[in-house]
């Protein structure tokens, strides 16, 4: 099962509700790279399609590219940044702040200093509710998506702690 968190949308993007859940690839397979997945559940008043494009609007906003490219986080003045701390990975973009609980194993990828594979999907994804379970089936089949992913934002983010 997958928890899912949610942030509050606020902001000049009509995105509805925009969750956050953090996962790791198979370690027993060599895939130990810590993921980040953004996405909204298309409930805002417009409906999914508004939601859709307001997700895509965010993306080009942050300069993230939305052709399948990898954006590099760590370059200067980034405008996504994400903090670890307590468990907790909190997520910052342009007038939104999202957390979520990560599991041990993600935190442990973290820790050993990996970088995290951001994905802003531009689908929205309404069966993961936040605060609800998300089957393992339910996951794979959105997160494997060829369509999600091809039209999603990806970047690498290096992990911000406090001091």
């Amino acid at each position: 099962m997958v928890d899912t968190q949610t942030a509050p949308s606020g902001n000049q993007f009509s995105l509805g509700t925009l969750s956050i859940l953090a996962w790791i690839g198979a370690p027993e397979e060599g895939h130990a790279t810590p993921y980040l997945l953004a996405y909204t559940l298309g409930d805002g008043a417009n409906g999914a399609a508004e939601n859709e494009a307001a997700v895509a609007a965010l993306a080009r906003s942050l300069s993230l590219p939305l052709d399948g490219s990898m954006a590099d986080g760590s370059r200067p003045g980034f405008p996504v940044q994400l903090l670890v701390e307590a468990g907790q990975a909190v997520l910052t973009m342009q007038g939104l702040n999202a957390q979520c609980v990560a599991p041990p194993e993600w935190l442990d990828a973290v820790e050993q200093g990996a970088a995290v594979h951001f994905v802003l999907s531009t689908r929205a994804w309404p069966q993961a509710a936040p605060g609800q379970p998300v089957s393992v089936e339910a996951f794979r089949a959105y997160v494997g998506d060829e369509a999600v992913l091809r039209s999603a934002a990806h970047c690498l983010l290096p992990v911000g702690k406090l001091r």
